[in-house]
């Protein structure tokens, strides 16, 4: 099939957070033999890139988009209207079979595309992403204004007709249901990550000494990541070992200035390590020698649908996690002897990765290989995408029977 792929981030190289399914679908997609337009923002080496995927791009060049430009939130808002203009044009001389969107922000623009030239739709849905303004300051995120967004990005696929939903947790779908999507045409296929670049070192996992203990935090570092959970942690931690080290690999956003501004003023001993952007293929090795992973998410809609990329990742490499209890990671991995799950609050996470430091690392250790075999076998971005791409060749086939049954109808 001839498919536009439509998405609000750089294509190539991922940015961090979701962006990095983009990369793994694509692939998967050109791979089965299907023609793959790309529409969103300009990529780096934009004909090496064409080269090396085998896609076409469509650059978005109106204004600059990304997860850390200036007046994010607006843009977003505008961004769909905008994607539009771009895909229309050139989706009325191409003929596309489908629509595929990454994100709800492409969702929207896809959904009215569907509708305009009568083509099938599949939204990709990598988190629920109004859900994550609940915790946003109230002059950044008003109450009623948010309580309008989470109701209209829960409708979308309903509102227009998707023939099919991607979702990352069983938890998001379930909101969709909810709100009134056919629970058949949902798929939840989770969120992958590359065996190959979070490969289970066991020299690595030996070398570990704790010496000094470091807790590390990677991907996009936002309010929802780094609240008064994460404070508290860092508090209650080094009142026991003033020695640890709190690591953070990613971007410096104003989120985490802030919450280094306020670990300063309340905890003036902590030890904080902050690495700036680290391109995707590089985190790995700085996480591999830490002590223990962390996911200090506070509340949230959005964080109990999300299926967060960091726990996969640290299991990937045999790394103990603390994590908030977030539904979505609670019904999957429920069972993994290498996650613990703390209470929605600061201390009683700190304790949870103090606990993790008392285990002896020959029992901590132990523990990493069945837990990295699991995630290679269930969610490595090969698994994940071959079902994705699967649920979309099925959804167009589906729309494609029932147009051919209209028709038949219709004489």
């Amino acid at each position: 099939m001839r498919l536009a792929f439509l998405t609000h981030e750089p294509f190539y190289p991922p940015s961090g957070g979701g962006s990095a399914e983009a990369v793994y679908l694509v692939r998967e997609l050109v791979g089965r033999g299907h023609e793959v337009h790309i529409f969103g923002p300009p990529s780096v080496e934009p004909a090496r890139v064409e080269q090396e995927f085998g896609v076409q791009l469509h650059p978005f060049t109106q204004w600059q988009m990304g997860r850390y430009t200036p007046w994010r939130n607006l843009k977003y808002l505008l961004y769909p209207s905008a994607l539009c203009r771009l895909v229309e044009p050139v989706a009325r001389i191409r003929t596309f079979d489908l629509l595929l969107s990454q994100h709800a922000i492409s969702a929207v623009a896809a959904g009215r595309l569907g509708c305009r030239l009568k083509m099938p739709v599949v939204m990709n849905f990598l988190d629920h992403l109004s859900g994550f303004m609940e915790t946003w300051p109230v002059w950044l995120m008003p109450p009623p204004v948010l309580a309008v967004l989470k109701r209209y990005e829960l409708s979308v696929p309903r509102r227009f007709a998707a023939a099919g939903v991607l979702t990352v947790s069983d938890t998001l779908a379930d909101l969709f249901a909810q709100a009134g999507y056919s629970r058949e045409r949902l798929l939840p296929i989770y969120y992958g990550y590359d065996s190959r670049l979070f490969a289970l070192d066991e020299r690595a996992v030996k070398a570990r000494t704790d010496q000094p203990p470091t807790i590390v935090m990677h991907g996009s570092l936002d309010h929802h990541h780094l609240l008064n959970i994460a404070l508290g942690a860092v508090e209650r931690v080094v009142a026991e070992r003033p020695d640890a080290i709190f690591k953070f690999v990613g971007q410096r956003t104003g989120a985490l200035e802030g919450f280094l501004r306020r670990v300063r003023r309340r905890v003036p001993s902590a030890r904080l390590d902050c690495t700036g952007f680290v391109p995707y293929g590089d985190v790995a090795n700085l996480l591999s020698t830490a002590s223990v992973g962390i996911v200090p998410y506070e509340e949230s809609t959005g964080t109990h649908c999300a299926f967060v990329a960091k726990t996969v990742e640290y299991l990937g490499l045999g790394l103990p996690v603390v994590s908030t209890p977030l539904d979505s990671g609670r019904r999957y991995f429920s069972n993994e002897r290498l996650v613990r799950f703390s209470r929605f609050d600061g201390s009683d996470f700190g304790e949870n990765i103090l606990a993790w430091l008392r285990e002896p690392l020959e029992r901590r250790n132990g523990l990493a290989a069945a837990a990295s075999a699991r995630v290679r076998a269930e969610l490595d971005w090969s698994v994940i995408c071959a079902k994705a791409a699967a649920f979309v060749e099925d959804a167009l086939a589906r729309h494609q029977a029932q147009r051919g049954a209209v028709r038949l109808d219709a004489n």
